[in-house]
């Protein structure tokens, strides 16, 4: 068997880009989860004023990721070109996509370039896809960092799945892609549900209701206003896998050779 069989991801993560990426998670956990501690004079605003200070250091920390991948030789130059030319690659998907039905095929990338490169390469795909799409739709906002820390999770996480071959790895992530097309949906209303002051109580974040009250609350959100929006996304891209996904991730593997930045023996 070839050491590709063997080893399914192109760059392993090391220390420093582990460190790296668990700041980073560690860093969207908290953005995402201090609305449901703080009081509802200091959540107020849905997240406008500190989104700014947090896109600048998520795309700190999405240079740093690939900074540490090249301090500890997982990546070089030619990566990072591959890196620089599937983000624009990426950027064109969501820019071809938004706003219809939910679809957004930039998914159907960050899932199998991460698949295939590695967590930390898919964490940059997903921050700089996202970040370079909403530049070239205009749809920049407060919720464009939350966006690049739940794309960046898709690309992550993709990497760090099992392995797998042949048709059992593409239906493994079909299935991954479907999956993340729903939670990264469920994800991103944590923006802004926790201060949204419009909604009926049966709907709305409660501060003195049990956390199991409350998930209640937030389901019935969900599914009334975003679970057939984010089914969109979910179908198109499992759907994707299954089409196109032998093809890409031969060609993205192949990339990878022929780049010489993966071992001669891969």
């Amino acid at each position: 068997m070839s050491a590709m069989g063997r080893n399914h991801r192109v760059i392993e993560i090391k220390p420093r880009s582990a460190a790296v990426l668990a700041l980073a998670s560690v860093l969207g956990v908290l953005a995402f989860g201090w609305p449901f501690l703080a009081d509802a004079s200091s959540a107020a605003g849905e997240h406008t004023r500190d989104a700014p200070y947090l896109f600048v250091v998520l795309v700190a920390l999405a240079v740093a990721v690939v900074a540490a991948q090249l301090a500890d030789g997982g990546l070089d130059v030619k990566a990072v070109a591959i890196l620089g030319v599937l983000a624009a690659v990426g950027a064109g998907l969501q820019a071809l996509s938004p706003a219809v039905g939910g679809f957004d095929a930039v998914f159907f990338l960050v899932v199998l370039a991460g698949r295939v490169y590695g967590p930390g390469f898919g964490f940059s795909l997903g921050v700089v896809s996202l970040l370079a799409g909403a530049l070239i739709v205009g749809g920049i906002g407060p919720w464009v960092p939350f966006q690049m820390i739940g794309l960046g999770w898709v690309g992550l996480f993709a990497g760090c799945l099992p392995r797998l071959s042949g048709w059992a790895e593409r239906a493994m992530l079909a299935a991954y892609a479907c999956v993340t097309g729903l939670v990264y949906g469920a994800l991103l209303n944590l923006w802004f549900w926790p201060v949204a002051d419009f909604l009926p109580r049966g709907m709305s974040f409660v501060p003195e209701a049990s956390p199991f009250a409350n998930l209640g609350h937030y389901a019935t959100f969900y599914v009334t206003t975003s679970l057939g929006w984010d089914a969109g996304r979910a179908i198109l891209n499992l759907l994707l896998v299954l089409v196109a996904g032998r093809p890409l991730l031969a060609a993205l593997r192949r990339a990878a050779r022929r780049a010489h930045f993966v071992p001669a023996y891969q």
